[in-house]
C-alpha cells in the first residue's frame, strides 16, 4: 500500500470510526492520486504519504466525531481545494449526498478524476462560495456545511451559512481562533440566522490543535446575503 494502513486505522480509532477494507482501499489510492496530481497542479504541500493520512484524511474525519452523518445527509464543502474535507468524508462514508465547490476548475479537475476512480458519486461545481449562495439549487439546501482552512470565521460564515437549510448545521474546521475571531464570527454567524452550539477542540497526530465550530441555523438568511465579494472583503459582518 502506498500508506500506512495502522496509521489510518488508529486515526480513526481516536474519533470512533471504524474503516472497513473497501474504505481503507480507497484512501490508498486517494493518496496515490493526490501526490501524481500534485506534480502537475499545486493541490497541496503535504505530499508524505504519513502526513497525508493525519493532516489531510484524519483531520478531515475528525468531522465525523461532532457532526451526525448518515446515509443521505445532504453535506456540502466550500473551498474544497483537494477535496478536504468534502472529498475525504464521502471516501469514508459514501452514502451522503456531497457537492463541492471551488472557484478554481483545476483543483476540481482532480476531484472529477478522484471520484470517478473510486467509484464515488458527488456533485462537483466550480463557483465562488457567494455566488452559490445566491443560487436556489443550493441556498438553504445542505443539513451539513464546512470548510477546512478557508477564511476568517465571520467572512466563512457569510458564504456559507446561506447554503444550510432551517435545522441544519454549518461546522468550520479550523486552527485554533483567536477571541477577536471567534466573537466576530459568532456574530455574524448570528446576523445570517446561526447560532453557536458548541465549540469542539481535538488535536492530530502531530500535536497540532484544531476546532471544529457546530453553529444550528435557526432561521432563514436575509435575502442580501452572501453579498457580493468586493463589499464582504471591504465590509466583513
Amino acid at each position: 500500500m502506498f500508506i500506512s494502513k495502522e496509521l489510518l486505522t488508529a486515526g480513526c480509532e481516536n474519533i470512533g470510526l471504524t474503516l472497513d477494507d473497501e474504505a481503507i482501499d480507497r484512501f490508498d489510492s486517494y493518496a496515490r492520486l493526490l501526490v501524481d496530481y500534485n506534480e502537475k497542479v499545486n493541490l497541496t504541500a503535504i505530499t508524505a504519504p504519513d502526513e497525508i493520512v493525519n493532516k489531510h484524511f484524519v483531520d478531515s474525519l475528525f468531522l465525523a466525531k461532532y457532526v451526525t452523518l448518515q446515509d443521505g445527509t445532504r453535506l456540502c464543502d466550500v473551498g474544497t481545494g483537494a477535496g478536504f474535507p468534502g472529498a475525504a468524508l464521502l471516501t469514508a462514508f459514501p452514502k451522503l449526498r456531497v457537492t463541492l465547490f471551488d472557484s478554481v476548475n483545476k483543483k476540481l479537475e482532480f476531484i472529477r478524476g478522484l471520484v470517478m476512480e473510486l467509484g464515488l458519486e458527488a456533485e462537483i461545481v466550480t463557483v465562488r462560495a457567494e455566488e452559490a449562495g445566491k443560487n436556489p439549487a443550493y441556498r438553504e439546501v445542505f443539513d451539513v456545511a464546512t470548510a477546512r482552512a478557508v477564511a476568517q470565521l465571520n467572512v466563512l460564515s457569510e458564504f456559507c451559512v446561506p447554503l444550510v437549510k432551517i435545522g441544519g448545521v454549518f461546522a468550520p474546521m479550523k486552527a485554533p481562533l483567536s477571541e477577536e475571531e471567534r466573537k466576530r464570527g459568532v456574530g455574524a454567524a448570528a446576523n445570517l440566522g446561526a447560532k453557536l452550539e458548541r465549540d469542539e477542540s481535538y488535536s492530530i497526530a502531530d500535536g497540532s490543535e484544531r476546532e471544529v465550530l457546530i453553529f444550528r441555523k435557526k432561521s432563514a438568511t436575509a435575502g442580501k446575503y452572501p453579498r457580493p465579494f468586493a463589499q464582504i472583503s471591504k465590509k466583513p459582518l
